[in-house]
């Protein structure tokens, strides 16, 4: 069984800076692709960054040259460094684990961009 666990979501200004982590149980992070997603309130579940496991790096064109993905195997644990935050990027943000059989989600972190 995986288990995902997200933290560091909370509430910044426009232009600020926030680090979300999601600590992984299990076995298979280090071969895992990793991702992070957001969904907005009225909006679909969007993908944010992923990361493979060879440290190869994807994000949407929204966030790009913004926000950087990263993981630490030995601590099971992938990042998602936000920074120039918008109020548009205010939605709750997932973790993501590709599985062999199946993805794994953790619980969220909400992130809010508001003076």
């Amino acid at each position: 069984q995986v288990q995902l666990v997200e933290s560091g979501g909370g509430l910044v200004q426009p232009g600020g800076s926030l680090r979300l982590s999601c600590a992984a149980s299990g076995t298979i992070f280090s071969i895992a692709t990793m991702g992070w997603y957001r969904q907005a309130p009225g909006k679909q579940r969007e993908l944010v960054a992923v990361i493979t496991n060879s440290d190869r790096t994807n994000y949407a064109d929204s966030v790009k040259g913004r926000f950087t993905i990263s993981r630490d195997n030995a601590k099971n644990t992938v990042y998602l460094q936000m920074n120039s935050l918008k109020p548009e990027d205010t939605a709750v943000y997932y973790c993501n684990l590709v599985g062999f059989l199946r993805n794994y989600w953790g619980q969220g972190t909400q992130v809010t961009v508001s003076s």
